[in-house]
């Protein structure tokens, strides 16, 4: 039986099937990420946001910015590529990496689902966005 989504599951559905050709590029982003900035996480000044990209809960200093800033350029990198292959829009590639990573995030971690507004993961799962197919 085939079976049919709505367009934004259905979406979510092609995206995610480039999942695993992202994390090559996702991962490498990740393994730059040095003491600063692994700190920085761990501490609720940098968290995951919904877009698939790091951000800022708290204001950083100028070194810290930088840091996460050149692990977006990679992130952003890994997205286009796969999203060209996919032929669907980076920016719906790059949420579709956001859902799983909030999907999938330790507790105690922050994390972004709306602009601005930063919460701490709990043993809860997370209530995630509607772009991301719930």
């Amino acid at each position: 039986m085939t079976r049919s989504f709505p367009k934004p599951l259905g979406t979510i559905a092609i995206l995610l099937s480039g999942l695993s050709l992202v994390l090559g590029g996702a991962t490498a982003a990740l393994a730059q990420m040095d003491s600063e900035v692994e700190s920085a996480m761990a501490s609720g000044s940098v968290g995951e946001q919904a877009d698939g990209y790091l951000g800022f809960a708290k204001a950083p200093d100028g070194t810290l910015k930088a840091k996460v800033d050149a692990i977006n350029i990679k992130r952003r990198e890994a997205y286009t590529k796969v999203a060209q292959t996919k032929n669907v829009p980076i920016e719906a590639f790059a949420v579709s990496i956001g859902c799983n990573t909030l999907g999938n995030l330790k507790p105690g971690r922050v994390y972004s689902i709306a602009k601005g507004v930063w919460a701490a993961k709990g043993a809860a799962p997370i209530a995630l966005p509607s772009q991301c197919g719930n």
